[in-house]
């Protein structure tokens, strides 16, 4: 296993040198999205309004950060289960996401989707969500702030530890 430095956004010749089990620093701004931000972001596709970020050029975290206690940036930011998010991962793919970030495994199909679009699942350890967060420059509610844990943060990663699942 190599362990790789990467900054987002990632060029095509980045994501297709990336081998499974490849330990990667990830260092850039992602944001996050759970179910309900899901559900808001294909509606938006859906209706063929412009979504607030370029999917491009970020990755998807799905998590949803606690608050922060006093002098922190944020709270713990431990990753979803991300096979929650497979029946988005399609239209969200087909939207130009090519970067994800969660815990656990994806279905065959979404595997399958993932590989089929050049994209990259990376796999955040859990049960370490203190640690992660030491990992995190900046943090701040993006989008759908009523939502509470399952809003959409914009954060700045430097060195966020993931492995490499599905490419």
């Amino acid at each position: 296993m190599k362990e790789i430095k990467l900054n987002l956004p990632f060029t095509d010749a980045e994501i297709n040198s990336l081998r499974a089990n490849d330990k990667v620093l990830l260092s850039g701004i992602v944001y996050t999205a759970r179910d309900q931000a899901h559900k808001r972001i294909l509606n938006l596709l859906e209706h063929g309004k412009p979504l607030p970020f370029d999917l491009r050029k970020t990755a998807i975290f799905y998590c949803g950060p606690s608050p922060a206690r006093e002098g922190r940036i944020c709270g713990a930011v431990g990753p979803t289960t991300s096979a929650r998010m497979d029946p988005y991962t399609e239209e969200m793919l087909k939207a130009g996401l090519r970067v994800m970030i969660g815990k656990g495994d994806r279905s065959e199909q979404t595997a399958t989707l993932i590989r089929n679009y050049g994209a990259v699942y990376f796999a955040a350890i859990g049960g370490i969500s203190a640690v992660l967060s030491r990992c995190i420059v900046s943090c701040e509610t993006f989008l759908w702030e009523d939502l509470g844990a399952e809003a959409i943060y914009r954060m700045e990663l430097l060195n966020m530890p993931v492995f490499v699942s599905i490419v």
